[in-house]
């Protein structure tokens, strides 16, 4: 027969196991969710793999192509010192244009052009994607004075 005391340090190994595996669930959850943000430069430094990222930058300009079925568009990511092509089925949101910001989610295929699930587009003339901002700023590419390069503030842009 157990002892009280025993009987306690079972019960309080049981519940330890039960919340590692709950908080083991938790973050393997989440880490499959999670969407790391690229710029076309950081691709071509360092490729992800097969994994869900953001790509950011502007629209190339010339570069927006409609295939034959109507639906799926091509066109070029750039940050003014890489470029990354983008293929995308649906719709593109209305906002979307050559020269403006634009955030890419999807993956990189073994060809090297990004398979993008979801296209994001910048909303006003003043609006720019926090981590887009930030990527070019980092490449010393950022111009204050040119139209959509205001960061956006707070959660971080989109």
């Amino acid at each position: 027969m157990m002892t009280r005391k025993k009987r306690r340090l079972y019960l309080l190994g049981i519940a330890m196991l039960g919340l590692g595996t709950a908080t083991a669930l938790t973050l393997s959850a989440f880490e499959e969710n999670v969407a790391y943000f690229f710029s076309p430069s950081d691709l071509q430094a360092k490729p992800p793999g097969d994994r869900l990222i953001r790509v950011g930058g502007l629209v190339e300009a010339g570069s927006v192509s409609k295939q034959g079925d109507g639906i799926t568009t091509d066109f070029v990511i750039a940050d003014h010192a890489a470029t990354v092509r983008v293929t995308f089925s649906g719709a593109l949101p209305d906002l979307f244009r050559e020269g403006q910001g634009v955030l890419a989610e999807g993956r990189m295929r073994p060809d090297g052009v990004f398979q993008a699930r979801e296209i994001l587009a910048k909303h006003d003339e003043n609006y720019m994607p926090k981590e887009v901002a930030d990527a070019l700023k980092k490449s010393g590419q950022f111009r204050p004075e040119s139209p959509g390069s205001k960061p956006a503030a707070g959660n971080g842009g989109v």
